[in-house]
């Protein structure tokens, strides 16, 4: 049987619209001090919050995120038929040391920082295709659990290079559902491009900006080639997460391609902090700096009718420390969902 909501290569259109109910995002203190700030949901005194260890406070913070827009959203983890999340941490302990608490059914996924695009856009996919009527998509990453897995641990102080990016200690959790629940404007997501693999010899894991910059550039000209669009389509599209470097790189890139996106291309790395004024060298990273700015501030751009057209492209450097040691390139991923102001059945279109 022919896939009929395949459009091109590598998108899928959803026959109606997903509808976002709710979303919510919780940071650590430094996010929270960020240019960001007003647009958090809880932003946490210190990066352990009570917790014994940072592993456990990214538990609670994932948590956090899920109760808190599902509580948004009134409704109740009863009412949710799947869970789609993943983190940073070896088996996603973080994502499953949680919902064992939620009791949520839960798909686990793993794609780095590209992990809160593959969750919403596979939550979507559920509920169009009517496995599903309701869906939370959910991420987490913490600044040092990750640099204890990932790099050396905190109390070690080693040095770093000014290129690296700063893993962000934040979770973001969206609340989805079929369109016709969600009555006049919402924002809708419409459709999903999936990436694939790009890997083009980069062996440095403290530049995860130049590895995944490629991978961003691949599926974002996928995306536009697929539905045939015109560059100046989306009001904005948002990369998690490039920082400066992988940003300025993504933007010759797309520049070489015949993509002129000018200043409708932001990236999340660079949005969530100040950089002349916060020590955190190229921008942001982790699964929970997208989500964070996702679920925060672009969600209430959206409310506030500042946007009305977006394509986020998550990216993910798929890494381990084992394939570093061995000396392995970082092979990475991009995904890409598309999210509009519309109701349930038009699809709308609009400036930033």
């Amino acid at each position: 049987m022919k896939a009929t909501k395949k459009l091109g290569l590598q998108t899928v259109a959803f026959s109606r619209p997903v509808a976002i109910v709710s979303s919510a995002s919780c940071v650590g203190p430094l996010e929270g001090e960020g240019p960001l700030r007003g647009s958090f949901d809880v932003v946490y005194p210190d990066m352990l919050n009570g917790a014994g260890s940072w592993e456990k406070a990214e538990v609670g913070m994932f948590k956090d995120a899920v109760q808190t827009a599902l509580g948004k959203g009134k409704h109740s983890a009863q009412s949710v038929d799947f869970l789609l999340a993943g983190d940073l941490l070896n088996q996603c302990i973080s994502a499953n040391f949680a919902a064992r608490d939620l009791g949520i059914p839960m798909l686990g996924l793993y794609g780095a920082c590209s992990t809160m695009a593959e969750s919403v856009g596979l939550g979507s996919a559920l509920i169009d295709g009517g496995f599903a009527q309701y869906t939370v998509a959910a991420v987490s990453s913490h600044y040092a659990s990750s640099e204890r897995q990932y790099r050396f641990p905190t109390e070690y102080g080693g040095q770093k290079p000014p290129y690296c990016q700063y893993t962000v200690t934040g979770a973001g959790a969206m609340l989805l559902t079929n369109g016709q629940n969600i009555p006049g404007l919402a924002p809708r997501i419409t459709h999903f491009t999936v990436g694939k693999i790009v890997d083009l010899g980069i062996k440095d894991p403290f530049d995860m900006g130049s590895a995944m910059a490629p991978s961003a550039a691949d599926t974002i000209l996928r995306h536009f080639s697929d539905l045939g669009l015109q560059s100046d389509h989306y009001d904005l599209v948002l990369t998690g997460d490039l920082a400066y470097v992988g940003s300025s790189i993504l933007s010759e890139l797309l520049h070489q391609s015949g993509l002129e996106l000018g200043n409708r291309l932001r990236d999340c790395g660079l949005m969530i902090f100040d950089r002349e004024r916060q020590q955190v060298f190229a921008g942001g990273s982790g699964c929970g700096c997208s989500a964070s700015v996702m679920c925060g501030h672009i969600m209430e751009t959206f409310k506030q009718g500042k946007l009305k057209r977006i394509l986020f492209a998550g990216t993910g450097a798929l890494l381990s420390p084992t394939s570093y040691q061995q000396g392995e390139t970082i092979p990475c991923v991009a995904h890409a969902i598309s999210i509009e102001l519309c109701d349930d059945r038009a699809l709308g279109g609009g400036t930033l």
